[in-house]
């Protein structure tokens, strides 16, 4: 039963310290997410997000958990790192220094770690000015329409908005670092993991008030909630699933010793660029409504492009979806290069039967995983453009689907298989009794 196995969790005291070290440190985040940075008229700024739902504000605030719109010491929460780490894999890609370093293993991994904290840094000194003035003319803006209030302005106001929050996203940067090396699971991600998930008790109570309004009907409520337990369950086969190539290795008879002559696999991800297409999508349509609301709020000609894109219309999902299928294959060419696992494949005397090595691998593997990206961008395209659906055909008052979900089921399984691992490893029962982890036990 499951009773039995989370009493198996606390059984393992190694186990039992790390999910008690992640959970006191994912509270501690949740606190400081309560703490309002000094200065700032907090219900001007909520208003101003909900008025800006659809822009890169709203973006920006679902992966900062909801502090951007409260104007928290955790405002910029961690995407700063986020977008530092995007930054050195497409420089990976691009820069043959780093590439290099990418290859020289471990030391090569801490010395791209180190330059991804340099860039988290600079990335939020730039963005926390930003913010400060952001923040300064929506006070102004407020103080206008309430007379004799004095808003915080100023280079003082700046300096101290910019301290802060910078303070703030380096602490959430260590607390992310704390959780992957001595807690359990990527702690970057449980950190925006916990951040959406907070949401999901107010989303409840809105969808008690509405059946109790009698806007909703139960019987609809339970149609939409079958739908969603589908998606859930597509969402982690689109995951989890792989599309295995055949790898066989020759024997090498070195001195005494026989090496190789085993059989493996190539594991090519169906969705092998996770979220990051979906985000870079988003940032991408959402950016003339973003410019229309910063600088060119009158203008017709902006504000009639806003409303061709607007969410959930017919141009807005095509153009939507095509943007996810593009990065989902451009994302995947920067982190997954064929030629360089052919050529290791190589060197190592690996082959795939019937392909010759080399070149030929290359293009084979290729070939695979265009055909495998495919249906995984379609699908991605499918769960961004669900929300908007299930909105305007079901009345649903809630958000189900996109980057969130992707992230919490990600996240999820990613954290599940962790501890499973833990489980297996001491000869416990886990929670996937028919999965491939309890057969190589």
């Amino acid at each position: 039963m499951i009773v039995d196995k989370i009493q198996n969790i606390f059984k393992i005291p190694e186990l039992r310290k790390r999910i008690l070290f992640t959970l006191g440190l994912l509270i501690v985040y949740r606190l400081g997410g309560h703490i309002p940075t000094p200065g700032v008229d907090t219900a001007a700024l909520q208003h101003f997000f909900k008025q800006n739902a659809g822009t890169l504000f709203g973006l920006y605030d679902l992966f900062a958990g909801g502090n951007l719109s409260k104007a928290t010491i955790f405002a910029l929460g961690i995407m700063p790192y986020i977008s530092a780490s995007i930054i050195f894999q497409l420089l990976t890609a691009v820069v043959p220094y780093f590439e290099k370093l990418q290859k020289e293993g471990e030391e090569g991994r801490k010395k791209i770690t180190q330059y991804t904290r340099y860039g988290t840094v600079l990335l939020a000194v730039i963005q926390g000015f930003g913010i400060s003035i952001f923040l300064e003319s929506i006070q102004i803006q407020a103080a206008a329409a309430v007379p004799g209030i004095e808003p915080a302005t100023g280079l003082g106001f700046r300096l101290m908005t910019m301290l802060t929050l910078v303070a703030g996203t380096v602490f959430v940067m260590w607390l992310g670092e704390q959780i992957t090396e001595r807690g359990i699971g990527n702690g970057i991600s449980l950190i925006i993991f916990i951040g959406i998930v907070a949401r999901y008790p107010s989303q409840f109570l809105n969808t008690v008030q509405v059946l109790r309004a009698g806007t909703l009907s139960p019987f609809l409520l339970l149609f939409v909630l079958a739908i969603m337990v589908g998606i859930i369950a597509g969402v982690i086969m689109i995951t989890q699933g792989q599309r295995r190539i055949p790898v066989q290795y020759a024997k090498r008879i070195v001195g005494r010793k026989v090496y190789g002559g085993q059989s493996t696999h190539i594991p090519l991800r169906v969705n092998t660029a996770g979220v990051i297409p979906i985000i870079f999508a988003q940032s991408l349509i959402m950016f003339p409504s973003t410019i229309a609301t910063l600088f060119a709020p009158n203008s017709e000609v902006m504000q009639s492009i806003v409303g061709l894109l607007a969410p959930g219309g017919w141009l807005y999902n095509i153009v939507y979806s095509l943007i996810i299928i593009f990065f989902s294959y451009f994302y995947t060419a920067i982190i997954f290069n064929p030629a360089d696992l052919a050529d290791n494949m190589r060197k190592y005397g690996g082959f795939i039967p019937g392909i010759r090595p080399g070149k030929r691998t290359a293009e084979y593997i290729d070939r695979i995983l265009t055909r495998v990206t495919l249906p995984g961008g379609i699908f991605l395209a499918i769960i961004a453009i669900l929300p908007f659906f299930l909105i305007r055909q079901f009345n649903v008052p809630f958000f189900f689907g996109g980057t969130g979900l992707l992230i919490v089921v990600g996240v999820a399984l990613d954290t599940l298989q962790q501890i499973e691992s833990h489980l297996l490893m001491r000869h416990y029962d886990g929670f996937m009794k028919k999965g491939r982890m309890r057969g190589r036990r």
